[in-house]
């Protein structure tokens, strides 16, 4: 594709520069291309002039048209090529394609922070492809068949390799079982453990509302249990009643905390104890940031927990692939309940996967997108700080959001509203709580953003909170 030549003097920029502002130059340029690309005056993929012409034009040192580039470039708005040249960065053409209006209440942001929100648009194709080609030229006809009820053998050994390599967990390819997502391998546990004469599900409160509403659908009584900075309160789900707990704690959600080594062993014991179920959804835990990788529980007591694991974070939740290590004594029940449902998951999409993660390509897929989100999330951390310090973020080291508590002179509702008002969604914690409601607070999901974007959605939300304020 041809590129857009600019080749335009200073003056064509019409970027203003005032020798008698106490803004530092460079801002004061940073700011004014920032200002043309959200206007849609410069469009993607414009190549800008080069330093040393833009210096001379505007009579300034290229230091200073350097630090002012550089800085665009981190927030999303320019890129580098090679060759020397810089344009506009197609990200910030999304930006610049619906000029900041007010929208009604209701309608669609056009920045938006909910969580869930991998960056689809890193998809691998090229290696997904040569799994996939690979499949479709050697998979013998027989294999198209009606499959065991637990999936390919080929995915769930190679599943069982990595998971044990990255995640340290005790995996069988004998007792993993493939399904489509979390959504149908929980639906699916639920309704054997309720059928095995389980009654009460424990969730960490606050935690993702989605499996209540499925719990109560299979029969199973609901309880939430608090979390803290180390995890589940073991000894308040002690208290409960519950014969089977749902975790996340790698990496809580949505408060990020990590569950401790003592909160670990607390709640091993306490399953063996009560010959009770631990379910480990380990949803985000292949994305660390600040820390080294926390193992899964499941390695220290396979028996007594079912690890749950999904491709919709690190590669795209469209594949609707997901798996389970289960305890031997629930091997044949899911894979009946798996069969009954439908059938099972499409062959080709698991021999893929398989070849995808033998080959080495998911290893490569996460090294490539861990340090972009982390970009993110250092870009989302930093301008909180700088324009919203009283909104301090907390579980940042890992994953694909982060939460802040609100002060007291602001509600969620108010902040979500104002911030809707200007094309932005911010979506509070109500949703997350269940025993009763708890401080409140916002959850910002960053996977599928730009730096662009998140710079421009913190300054929305900035804006938003001062006119609360005032």
């Amino acid at each position: 594709m041809s590129r857009v030549r600019t080749n335009f003097a200073a003056g064509e920029l019409l970027v203003e520069l005032r020798r008698d502002s106490s803004v530092p130059l460079h801002q004061q340029l940073e700011g004014g291309i920032r200002d043309r690309i959200r206007q849609g005056l410069l469009r993607a993929d414009a190549v800008l002039p080069a330093t040393r012409a833009l210096a001379a034009d505007l009579g300034l040192s290229r230091g200073v048209v350097v630090e002012a580039y550089q800085q665009l470039v981190a927030e999303g708005y320019l890129v580098s090529k090679t060759g020397g040249y810089t344009q506009v960065a197609p990200g910030a053409a999304r930006i610049q394609t619906q000029p900041t209006i007010a929208v009604e209440s209701g309608g669609a942001p056009r920045i938006d922070f909910k969580y869930s929100k991998p960056d689809v648009s890193q998809f691998p194709r090229a290696a997904w492809l040569r799994s996939m080609r690979k499949v479709l030229n050697e998979t013998p006809h027989r294999r198209l068949a009606y499959l065991d009820g637990r999936g390919t053998a080929e995915l769930r050994e190679a599943l069982a390799d990595y998971l044990n390599r990255v995640r340290g967990t005790s995996a069988r390819p004998e007792n993993m079982l493939i399904c489509n997502g979390f959504a149908q391998g929980s639906r699916l546990l639920l309704q054997v453990l309720v059928a095995a004469g389980y009654r009460r599900l424990a969730v960490e409160d606050p935690s993702d509302n989605e499996l209540r509403d499925v719990a109560t659908q299979a029969g199973l009584e609901t309880v939430g249990v608090p979390v803290s900075e180390t995890g589940l309160d073991v000894e308040a789900l002690e208290r409960s009643g519950a014969d089977v707990v749902l975790v996340t704690a790698a990496h809580q959600f949505p408060t990020g905390a990590v569950a401790s080594a003592q909160t670990r062993a607390a709640l091993i014991a306490w399953a063996t104890k009560h010959d009770a179920l631990v379910i480990e959804d380990d949803y985000d835990a292949e994305y660390r940031y600040d820390r080294e990788p926390i193992g899964a529980m499941q390695g220290l007591a396979p028996e007594s927990i079912v690890y749950a694991g999904t491709a919709s974070k690190t590669l795209a939740p469209g594949l609707r692939l997901g798996w389970l290590i289960l305890p031997d004594r629930l091997v044949e029940p899911m894979s009946v309940a798996k069969v009954a449902d439908d059938r099972g998951s499409p062959v080709f999409d698991q021999l893929t996967f398989a070849d995808f993660v033998a080959r080495g390509e998911f290893d490569r897929h996460l090294r490539r997108m861990r340090p972009r989100y982390r970009r993110l999330r250092d870009t989302l951390v930093g301008r909180l700080a700088e324009r919203v310090p009283d909104l301090v973020p907390i579980g940042v080291s890992a994953g694909l959001h982060v939460m802040t508590w609100l002060p007291p002179d602001l509600t969620e509702a108010a902040v979500a509203k104002a911030a809707l008002e200007r094309g932005l969604g911010v979506y509070g914690l109500a949703p997350y709580w269940m025993e009763q409601a708890g401080p409140e607070g916002l959850v910002f999901g960053y996977g599928s953003l730009t730096e662009g974007e998140v710079v421009e959605g913190i300054d929305l939300l900035a804006d938003a909170i001062d006119s609360l304020r005032s």
